[in-house]
């Protein structure tokens, strides 16, 4: 039976896109016979206290020689040390969601520090999975060698067609953690000019990631008049989630980066027409006519994109054809899987 060690800073059931592909990468390589032992690291990385950097340390150095080990990025770029220190015992395998210092809202002295502690860590690895061709491009500015970076897009469940919210009313959704990366403050400013339509939005993601964040979005909202319009609920379970999808007309992501677009490929699961930005694999997934992209940042874009989706069912009726029709060529996790097996059997 192949083997690997697993290393993700914090807890391996937090509710986030990538803590979801690696949970469903350990199920479908444990479906191919691999057996994976899962290490969870201190949850202050990619930023770690000292304190957790003698833990990580700890940790790799308790894994015995020979072992693959797969390090999911928010703990690999915060540890360069330590990887270097484990390269030559160990086949460690970098798995980039997207660079840090690709993060909205870091200063740029900051954005530096990770790209260059990341470039060393990825030196390091003998290995790097990433989850989109957009990754593996981006990657090229951190001196990664072409034939060590494996694409293994994350797959996507078969999902009932989206009922829709069955009124006048359209039904807006958002599914992201309230971060500054997702692009909440250009949403709720594309909104503003659209209060006189018939509209509301439901934002299902975690509140507790960055209180300012939070803060801002519900001082925006009141005093813009849009605070009964626009439901923040917080996390949801899987359950709860595809609820919210069901009763959806539209899905919102104005995202100013993504290394995939997790939420986008569900709601394409689901035959919503999506309104989003072409980063990551998001371009890719609404190149059938899916959806609407707008620029990162564009606020008058995003308006203009909102306005069509709700006045005009035409549109909305030619998006979701669009979306039916990605639908039917989403991947699933069982070729994620096949894919990673392949390639960290070469390692």
């Amino acid at each position: 039976m192949r083997s690997l060690v697993l290393v993700v800073p914090g807890r391996l059931d937090t509710r986030t896109g990538g803590y979801g592909y690696d949970r469903r990468l350990i199920a479908g390589l444990a479906d191919l016979g691999w057996h994976v032992s899962v290490r969870e690291l201190d949850d202050s990385f990619p930023r770690p206290t000292a304190r957790a950097l003698d833990e990580a340390a700890r940790v790799l150095a308790d894994i015995p020689a020979d072992t693959t080990v797969v390090v999911d990025g928010l703990a690999l770029g915060g540890m360069p040390s330590e990887v270097e220190r484990e390269n030559a015992r160990l086949r460690v395998v970098a798995l980039v969601h997207h660079p840090l210092a690709a993060e909205t809202g870091i200063d740029p002295v900051t954005a530096a520090e990770m790209a260059s502690a990341e470039r060393r860590a990825l030196a390091a690895s003998r290995l790097v999975i990433v989850t989109s061709g957009a990754t593996a491009r981006a990657l090229a500015d951190y001196d990664v060698p072409v034939h060590r970076v494996v694409v293994v897009p994350p797959g996507t469940d078969q999902a009932p067609l989206a009922r829709g919210s069955g009124g006048s009313q359209l039904q807006l959704l958002v599914v992201a953690a309230l971060i500054p990366r997702k692009g909440f403050d250009v949403l709720w400013r594309a909104l503003e000019p659209l209060a006189e339509l018939d509209w509301t939005l439901t934002v299902v993601g975690s509140l507790d990631r960055d209180a300012a964040t939070v803060a801002r979005a519900r001082e925006v909202l009141r005093d813009g008049g849009l605070e009964g319009r626009v439901l923040l609920v917080g996390e949801a379970s899987e359950v709860a989630v595809a609820v919210y999808y069901d009763r959806a007309d539209v899905f919102v992501l104005p995202t100013f980066y993504e290394g995939y677009g997790m939420a986008v490929a569900e709601a394409l699961a689901r035959g919503l027409p999506v309104i989003s930005t072409p980063t990551g694999g998001i371009a890719e997934l609404l190149s059938d006519g899916a959806g609407l992209l707008v620029p990162p940042g564009d606020v008058e874009a995003l308006t203009e994109a909102l306005a069509q989706v709700i006045r005009d069912e035409e549109i909305r009726s030619s998006l979701g054809a669009g979306a039916r029709r990605v639908r039917d060529r989403l991947p699933g996790w069982d070729h994620t899987a096949t894919l990673a097996a392949e390639a960290l059997a070469r390692v």
